[in-house]
């Protein structure tokens, strides 16, 4: 089983900033990506960002130069650090982990966190 724990989220003025942070615990053998999605009202869930076992990282268009993943393998905490923050972020941010997990038979597992609100105000 994996838990994420995810924080961060809030209302921010337009051009403001917000950190996410999403820590995974459990019986985790190894992680092959920590990511971020969102899900607007009546829209559908989206990538924001991903980042590989790696180090490699993905984003989507609409958040380049603005939102940057790292990633703390130590802490298998993966943080999205969100810049100029516009009112069309909005959304629920959602913490994604694929994971191989134990402790005995090896499971590959998709786990999603419960999600956090980030609402911008123009």
């Amino acid at each position: 089983q994996v838990q994420l724990v995810e924080s961060g989220g809030g209302l921010v003025q337009a051009g403001g900033s917000l950190r996410l942070s999403c820590a995974a615990s459990g019986s985790i053998l190894s992680i092959n990506s920590m990511g971020w999605f969102r899900q607007a009202p009546e829209k559908q869930r989206e990538l924001v960002a991903q980042i590989i076992s790696g180090g490699s990282t993905n984003y989507a268009d609409s958040v380049k130069g603005r939102f940057t993943i790292s990633r703390d393998n130590a802490k298998n905490t993966v943080y999205l650090q969100m810049n100029s923050l516009k009112p069309e972020d909005t959304a629920v941010y959602y913490c994604n982990v694929r994971a191989i997990t134990g402790p005995t038979i090896p499971l590959s597992r998709n786990v999603w966190g419960q999600g956090t609100q980030v609402t911008v105000s123009s």
